[in-house]
């Protein structure tokens, strides 16, 4: 149990406040390539494959710094890396804004994702420090709901907005609000409240580093939370990050702006869905069931989607926020992983976890790309490639495949009782 004093209790609202902000800002540039990848392709004059590699390099990026992030978490602390965070991110989305060529965006998209891969980490680690440990899921499950503001205003708004006055001024407006808010990290945010008995950082030793890095990847009970979070968040980024919008206006006839309205819903629902499964989770105090059916409900959705049967207007908004509702699932491994683990480790072990689902979507949004151009047949429009059903189902069967497994590996998940069982599980083992 934490004491905190009113002025400490104070600042932990104030600073979560703060990186909350910059976790929307994370999630836009996480997903913007969606709201606006038709305007790419004609701008850059992309295949489906470039398209797939220029929003995979965030993913890469994100997926090789999960574990360092980790590691500086527990180290450095949360707030040296959000500040930097915002500086390299800021500098990549100008970049991003001004490019002439499709080299230079690649390279803005790189500098983004690597200054915005720090944000989550060092969200959840301030949550872990600072908030009680029954708060944990439902905290996160908040700040979920509020980042995914940011993943709502990347689907019909910058739509609308990249139609109106064109998408370069938005990463340049963007690219502003990094700097501001890597200021504010710095002067507001603490890395643990001082007195009240917290643990102290780590010390930066490359070989404790690395042996705890080692134990969280020894350790069996991590491996099913990894693995649903590599399926089902893997999927999720694939397909949500750029192509739902091309696929609903190329296979089922949507207007841009109603496809676009699809994926704020499906963005919407998984904001909401964090929230209540969260909550829902800390209130029963059991993961395992709750990660079960939210996964197998993403799975069938992703089947009924490949079908590829059209539905009547009203039905096909439910079904998107549905799937935004079941995609919440994966938020509760992070906790899931987190109570398997030594509490110290609490930054590594989610790092960790987060490795598997933006390595995913970095290999299989060119791969959907790619499968994509093998069977297209050379229709174009303004400037931008179309593809038919056939080609569509191929690069949605790695998708579906992708949260397939998601559901399989939840049925191994450690049920923890919303605590940390890590002393348990190692005293029972011998």
């Amino acid at each position: 149990m934490l004491n905190l004093t009113p002025e400490q209790k104070q600042r932990r609202w104030l600073a979560l406040g703060i990186v909350a902000f910059a976790y929307v800002l994370s999630f836009f540039q996480r997903f913007a390539p969606a709201g606006i990848a038709q305007d790419l392709a004609a701008a850059f004059n992309t295949s489906a494959a470039s398209l797939g590699a220029l929003a995979a390099t965030y993913f890469y990026v994100y997926t090789v710094m999960q574990v360092p992030t980790g590691m500086l978490a527990d180290t450095l602390g949360p707030r040296r890396i959000l500040m930097l965070g915002g500086l390299i991110g800021g500098v990549g989305s100008f970049l991003f804004g001004f490019a002439p060529s499709f080299e230079i965006a690649l390279f803005g998209r790189t500098l983004i994702g690597l200054g915005v891969s720090v944000t989550f980490i060092a969200m959840l680690k301030l949550i872990a420090v600072w908030f009680e440990e029954s708060r944990f899921a439902t905290l996160v499950g908040v700040c979920m709901l509020i980042g995914n503001l940011g993943s709502v205003l990347a689907g019909a708004p910058l739509s609308a907005v990249a139609q109106a006055t064109g998408w370069r001024g938005v990463f340049i407006g963007i690219g502003v609000l990094s700097l501001l808010l890597a200021a504010a990290c710095w002067l507001i945010v603490r890395d643990r409240p001082e007195g009240v008995g917290t643990p102290p950082a780590v010390k930066f030793d490359r070989t404790v580093l690395f042996t705890s890095l080692l134990s969280v990847v020894r350790n069996r009970d991590t491996w099913p939370a990894i693995l649903v979070n590599t399926g089902t968040c893997g999927a999720f980024f694939t397909f949500a990050g750029l192509w739902t919008v091309p696929y609903l206006m190329q296979v089922h006839g949507m207007e841009r702006s109603t496809a676009a309205s699809h994926l704020s819903l499906w963005f919407g629902g998984f904001a909401v869905g964090c929230l209540l499964l969260g909550s829902l989770s800390d209130r029963i105090r059991r993961r395992k069931p709750v990660v079960i059916a939210a996964t197998h409900v993403f799975a069938a959705v992703w089947l009924l989607l490949l079908v590829g049967i059209s539905l009547p207007l009203l039905a096909s908004y439910l079904l998107f926020a549905l799937l935004g509702l079941a995609t919440a699932g994966f938020s509760l491994t992070w906790a899931c992983a987190k109570e398997v683990n030594p509490p110290m480790l609490s930054g590594m072990s989610t790092s960790v976890t987060n490795m598997g689902s933006f390595l995913a979507a970095a290999l299989l949004q060119p791969l959907v790309g790619w499968i994509m151009d093998q069977g297209w047949h050379g229709e174009t429009l303004n400037g931008a490639r179309i593809y038919d059903l056939t080609a569509w189902r191929g690069g949605l069967l790695v998708v579906v495949a992708c949260a397939l497994v998601g559901a399989l590996c939840s049925w191994w998940i450690v049920e923890t009782g919303c605590r940390n069982i890590w002393a348990e599980r190692q005293k029972a083992r011998g």
